[in-house]
């Protein structure tokens, strides 16, 4: 079999395989961070409602369904690359081992930019949202970064302890934020004014109104599906409970904001559900449970979407620590970052770095005098939905690259995928996100909220771009400087080994 020179080498043959985690989690773990990173309350909170009231398009819930769908889709050849490719480096090592080392960095740079923008503008909202609690509740007037350096250090603790503690505390969380959801909309359902119509999951409403911006708003709902491949090395069976657990994700997550757009839909009416959400915006669930289940649930409800916010930086944290640990102990970063932690075999260092990150931007943030909604949430989370949609894109055609080479089979001959997985599936998602992604890059002004001449149209975008162009940089100055480190990218991903 012809070996791609531009793929990782296998390790030496004898060689101690990396320090590894002992495996700690299971499907319904990785489960619970995926939905964390997700956030449903937040999304029933602010994603729902910005988009019916930014896009007018009454269809919502299907496209939530046809989204879902969509990931799906991608999940088929994801699942599949993690059957041969276990690891902490998820985008990082699939790009390396299916399109190259040099795509392999330059993934990664992106998905550090992009997560780490999901982290601080998430607290950013986490920060307002707090701040606005505890003004209204106590009269205390308390600076939103000051509660966010207070949430850092928390989420920062759990970061740098071991795996299963963060997922105690993850279950406790989403269990009580989708179970105020569920209620939210029973509650709905039961008091329509108009009774639950069938009209918000036709065709037609989900195609009448700004479709593009519809559809990147609900894609961003989904952000954190594609985390389960870093958990590679601390869940029990790796080659199935990656897929397992992403199939999972999706498919609760899909159904799950479906029925709450529907939901909330019924609940202010199909007739003025879009004007509603204009006019309420983030306030629209707690207004519509006001009515329907009295003022304590909104009250509670206000409360819980802190929480939800607690989840979700500790999900996003996780993922940032285990990128950075996946890229120290290859060379790409400085390898002291790759070591676990002696007592909790957590990736204590990358959890460090990433509490400090959050704690720089979110100062500069706070000395510039920037809104922690409007400038640090609205921004920061755009554009780390921009480069999610990008290194989805970049995997599925990894993917394909990777099978094209080996046929679909393993090297120790047990694992081979057909068509559909290496091949079909794969290609139609590189399509669909590739569509997305477009969509996404030429409506960036609407979701920012901003002017087309407003230069934040593109100078976030090109964040993206630059992260990517420093990869690529960086992987040529390893390849030419430091070529035992260049050589190792992406060998700590287990290739097909037994």
């Amino acid at each position: 079999m012809a070996i791609d020179p531009r793929a990782p080498a296998a390790r030496p043959s004898g060689a101690a395989p990396p320090a590894t985690p002992s495996p700690r989690i299971g499907v319904p773990g990785i489960v619970f961070f995926i939905i964390a990173a997700s956030a449903p309350l937040t999304v029933a909170a602010g994603g729902i409602p910005q988009s019916l009231g930014v896009t007018g398009v009454l269809g919502i819930p299907l496209l939530y369904l046809l989204i879902a769908a969509l990931l799906a889709v991608f999940s088929v050849g994801y699942a599949a690359m993690s059957r041969h490719i276990t690891g902490a480096g998820a985008f990082y090592a699939y790009a390396a081992h299916g399109i190259g080392r040099t795509a392999g960095v330059a993934a990664a740079f992106v998905a550090l930019v992009s997560y780490n923008a999901m982290q601080v503008g998430i607290a950013g909202l986490f920060g307002a949202t707090t701040a606005d609690f505890l003004k209204a509740r106590t009269g205390l007037d308390v600076p939103w970064w000051a509660l966010v350096l207070a949430a850092t250090a928390l989420v920062g603790a759990l970061g740098y302890r071991r795996i299963d503690v963060g997922v105690k505390v993850l279950a406790v969380l989403i269990v009580i934020e989708s179970g105020t959801v569920l209620v939210f909309d029973i509650a709905q359902f039961g008091h329509a004014p108009q009774g639950v119509s069938l009209a918000p999951l036709t065709w037609h409403a989900a195609t009448d109104g700004a479709l593009g911006v519809a559809l990147c708003c609900i894609f961003a709902a989904f952000m954190g599906f594609e985390s389960a491949a870093l958990y590679g090395e601390e869940c029990k069976d790796p080659r199935r409970t990656i897929g397992r657990a992403t199939y999972t994700a999706v498919a609760l997550i899909g159904v799950f904001y479906a029925g709450t757009a529907w939901a909330m839909i019924s609940g202010a009416g199909d007739g003025r559900a879009v004007r509603y959400a204009a006019a309420h915006g983030p306030e629209m669930m707690f207004a519509l449970g006001a009515d329907s289940l009295g003022p304590l649930f909104s009250d509670l409800a206000q409360l819980f979407l802190i929480t939800s916010l607690i989840a979700a930086l500790l999900s996003f944290h996780n993922a940032v620590a285990r990128y950075v640990r996946s890229l120290g102990r290859e060379g790409v970063l400085p390898r002291g970052l790759g070591a676990l932690h002696p007592r909790y075999a957590s990736p204590a260092r990358g959890s460090l770095v990433q509490t400090a990150v959050t704690v720089a931007v979110t100062a500069l943030f706070a000395l510039a005098g920037r809104d922690p909604v409007d400038d640090v949430f609205t921004w920061l989370t755009n554009l780390g939905a921009l480069g999610v949609i990008l290194l989805l894109l970049v995997t599925s055609v990894a993917v394909i690259c990777y099978f094209a080479r080996r046929g679909g089979r393993s090297t120790d001959g047990r694992t081979e995928e057909g068509t559909w997985q290496r091949l079909i599936a794969p290609a139609l998602s590189a399509v669909a996100l590739a569509v997305i992604f477009y969509l996404a890059l030429t409506t960036f002004q609407v979701q920012l909220g901003v002017g087309p001449g407003n230069p934040l149209r593109w100078i976030l975008p090109c964040l993206v771009i630059v992260a990517a162009v420093l990869g690529i940089a960086w992987a040529r100055y390893l390849r030419a400087a430091r070529p035992a480190a260049y050589a190792t990218i992406g060998t700590c991903a287990t290739d097909d080994r037994p």
